[in-house]
């Protein structure tokens, strides 16, 4: 399965909200600064840095109607709260990377 399979694209709940679209839009355009900065604080060793972006996340994904990417965050934030191994964090990273790279703003139609 690729990332342009329909069923890998993830979709806000909000996506056809008229007065929410363009938050959601927005929010998702700021996806790639997002995980640019998860990256830097882990290449970093920067755990602490990383579980508060990781807390960010899960708390926007939240609000813009992506459920799904709540739950992985919170994953990655427990995981850097709680001094989980190097290669524990490095997998719920990816985990969420993988995800973020598949939310997409509007409808799957």
């Amino acid at each position: 399965m690729t990332i342009t399979d329909r069923q890998a694209l993830i979709y806000s709940d909000f996506g056809d909200d008229e007065d929410l679209a363009e938050l959601v839009e927005m929010f998702v355009d700021e996806i790639p600064d997002r995980v640019q900065s998860m990256l830097d604080a882990a290449e970093a060793s920067d755990w602490e840095q990383l579980g508060r972006i990781a807390h960010q996340m899960k708390g926007a994904a939240g609000s813009y109607g992506y459920g799904e990417v709540t739950n992985v965050a919170a994953v990655l934030e427990h995981a850097c709260r709680n001094n989980a191994s190097a290669e524990t964090i490095q997998r719920a990273l990816q985990e969420l990377v993988t995800m973020c790279l598949r939310m997409r703003a509007g409808t799957p139609d």
